[in-house]
């Protein structure tokens, strides 16, 4: 049996691109609709379900950041961001907004290609290879990891695909540092990715995301820890 396609949704200002990256997406094995602005994009996320959105950051209206910042809130559907701009601080605001990645035009449809996949991949629940318990107790959050749900009393917690792969990772080795090297790895990264310091600051990023959903205060954070020289660590009640 052949595995489902994945839904992705392209939302692009550009009529030409919305249309090029439409035909590569499906001609590369994926269901795709397209939306032309934040508005339409709306629409079809009313009404249907996606499983990764690829957004243009410089939209008319409400940009792509605004829009993704406003999605997070309410969904942990993966997003891509395309942006002209490809200074950091543009990227690390992109991920701060919530994107789970941030590619640069111009890019060659095989990068996006590759991002696309290395996001989904992160996306099912993997079973943990060593045994863990059942449920980790981080104060008021606990975490399921067989069924990768993070939850607040009675409120589940929406987590990005990648928040969703770094609670798999920390929750197969509690109380043991991992490496920012090892986490970049882990997380992904495709050999577009040749800035290791920029993308060990973006796993910083992630992690400082994922912190402000865990901690009771982020910035002098109990469960999820720095350890100097070390990495992170997620150390449960």
């Amino acid at each position: 049996m052949t595995e489902p396609q994945a839904h992705l949704l392209v939302v692009d200002d550009d009529e030409r691109i919305r249309g090029l990256l439409q035909k590569f997406l499906i001609r590369n094995g994926f269901l795709v609709s397209v939306a032309r602005d934040a508005a339409q994009a709306r629409r079809l996320l009313g009404g249907l379900e996606f499983d990764l959105l690829v957004l243009d950051v410089m939209m008319p209206g409400e940009n792509g950041i605004a829009l993704t910042r406003d999605l997070r809130a309410k969904s942990g559907v993966p997003i891509l961001l395309l942006t002209a701009k490809g200074e950091s601080a543009n990227r690390i605001e992109g991920l701060e907004a919530g994107a789970d990645d941030y590619l640069v035009k111009p890019f060659e449809p095989k990068e996006l290609l590759l991002r696309i996949n290395a996001i989904l991949r992160r996306v099912p629940a993997a079973r943990p290879e060593v045994a863990v318990p059942k449920v980790l107790h981080l104060g008021a959050v606990r975490y399921d990891p067989e069924r990768g749900e993070l939850w607040r009393g009675d409120e589940p917690v929406r987590l990005t695909a990648t928040e969703a792969q770094l609670m798999r990772i920390f929750a197969a080795r509690p109380g043991e540092p991992v490496s920012r090297e090892a986490l970049v790895g882990d997380l992904g990264a495709t050999e577009a990715d040749s800035a290791e310091k920029a993308q060990e600051r973006a796993v910083d990023v992630q992690i400082t995301r994922l912190r402000r959903k865990i901690e009771a205060d982020p910035k002098q954070p109990r469960y999820l820890q720095t350890v100097r020289g070390a990495g992170y660590m997620l150390q449960p009640d």
